[in-house]
């Protein structure tokens, strides 16, 4: 058992001592201690552990010693470590808030390093622990905040504790800057929220999105491992595919010097792609590209922003609007989903595509049964592309875009090649599922879009191209 106390010290020879030798005549053994007396000259901090019996007599032996003159089971002590810019009055923002939630300080260290920054480690004493939340939270708004040590016998603030570690854990992981640290802590702690509303343990959760976050670091740099290959369509016509480790392919068709982009990747990798596709496409940089997004999810759209043109449904559209409105997109609007959502979009860098470069292709009949509907025909590289909108049993404004001529379909998420799965994407897909309950708006009518596409389309004439996995049919569409 680990029990601290808070102890009140006469300032005179041999008192710590004395302290000292309470505890270890009983059994207890003092772990840790805090004492400054520069700060507070009879405020010394012990955390002593021993068996239930032993506790309870060191608590009885201190307080008649007089070394504890009231025991507050709410004050606890936090000894946090603060990234400081170098520079004067920087610690003045932290020094103030701490005064404001009337925090004492029970230590203060800090020293030049040879950087721009400072880590300034700072001990503080809480009495009302019902706003170390927000204190943290403020704290953390100032500057980047590591947490040390604290009182683990607090739920509360362990759970705090927890979930900002984790954070700063995954942030330097992913090299994330202090937007990016701070959107992660806020939604983290949103998650914490909601789990302890419903008495759930958070470990598990928290540990898929870890493991999103070493998916997503994993495969950085050299090790973007993705397989590659190219389809001959028709005469001067091929269509590369690139199926990486983690997240949706992306294919591209191409005609001359002309480049149809469908679907994208994460944002993430947009470094690793532009190197692939230097290599597979000769030429590629002077080409004109554009891209059609099977639907808006941030794995199929990470890139967007390369494109000076983007065709989507209104529904896709929609979606960008309130990204760009900073307000919930699709899937958002499922107060369950929003924070794994905003949670997703920092750990993988995605920034929604610019308005200006989105070309509404148009909006199925809501009103109709269809599982899969007949939307439009669309010219794209002097083909013709027909669009069949789903009923958004995946997500709304998801698309199948089918070219007659160059027999390749497109599924998007409506179906993924299982069975085409690498090791890794078998890891990666999954996540999702269990972070949201399903990676379907609606299963029952993403089932029902799956029936409609086989009935609607005999899939073994074509080169069926799927939002995951590999192209199925190859070499066998005619």
């Amino acid at each position: 058992m680990r029990k601290r106390y808070i102890a009140r010290l006469p300032d005179q020879v041999g008192a710590f001592m004395k302290a000292s030798e309470i505890v270890s005549n009983i059994g207890g053994n003092i772990i840790r201690c805090s004492y400054n007396k520069a700060v507070d000259v009879n405020t010394l901090f012990l955390d002593v552990t021993g068996s239930p019996s032993q506790i309870e007599d060191i608590t009885t032996a201190l307080k008649n010693s007089g070394y504890i003159a009231k025991e507050d089971i709410s004050a606890k002590v936090l000894l946090l470590e603060l990234k400081l810019e170098d520079k004067p009055g920087s610690v003045y923002p932290i020094l103030e808030l701490i005064n404001n939630y009337n925090f004492n300080i029970s230590y203060i260290s800090s020293a030049q390093n040879g950087t721009n920054f400072q880590n300034f480690k700072l001990g503080i004493y809480i009495e009302k622990t019902s706003s170390i939340q927000e204190f943290l939270s403020k704290a953390s708004e100032i500057c980047e905040v590591k947490i040390v040590d604290y009182d683990m016998s607090e739920k509360y603030l362990d759970n705090t504790v927890f979930y900002m570690a984790f954070a700063g854990t995954v942030a330097e992981k992913l090299n994330l800057d202090s937007d990016g640290r701070h959107k992660l802590l806020l939604y983290s702690n949103v998650i914490m929220q909601a789990l302890d509303e419903l008495d759930k343990p958070s470990h598990k959760t928290f540990e898929f999105i870890g493991n999103f976050a070493d998916c997503i670091a994993k495969y950085k740099g050299n090790a973007f491992n993705c397989k590659l290959y190219n389809i001959s369509l028709a005469e001067g016509v091929f269509m590369y595919v690139i199926e990486p480790p983690v997240g949706a392919c992306t294919y591209i068709i191409q005609k001359e010097n002309q480049l149809l982009f469908i679907d994208c990747g994460f944002a993430c990798y947009r470094e690793e792609m532009i190197n692939i596709l230097d290599i597979m496409i000769s030429g590629y940089k002077e080409m004109k590209k554009e891209i059609i997004i099977t639907h808006s999810d941030i794995d199929h759209c990470g890139l967007l922003k390369m494109f000076d043109k983007v065709y989507v449904t209104q529904s896709s559209y929609n979606n960008f609007l309130a990204e760009n409105s900073h307000e919930p997109n699709i899937r958002e609007s499922k107060v369950e989903h929003l924070p794994y959502c905003k949670i997703s979009k920092v750990m993988s860098g995605y920034k929604p595509p610019k308005m200006e470069t989105l070309e509404i292709i148009g909006e199925r009949d809501h009103r109709t049964p269809d599982a899969l509907e007949y939307l439009r025909d669309i010219q794209l590289l002097g083909e013709n592309f027909e669009i069949y909108q789903g009923n958004g049993g995946h997500v709304a404004g998801e698309i199948v875009i089918k070219c007659e001529r160059l027999k390749v379909i497109f599924t998007g998420d409506v179906m993924v090649n299982v069975k085409g799965f690498s090791k890794e994407q078998h890891e990666f897909n999954l996540i999702a599922p269990y972070l949201m309950t399903s990676v379907n708006t609606d299963s029952k009518k993403a089932l029902q879009e799956r029936k409609a596409l086989s009935k609607i389309f005999d899939l073994s004439k074509y080169n069926v191209c799927c939002g995951h996995g590999s192209v199925i049919n190859i070499g066998n569409a005619k």
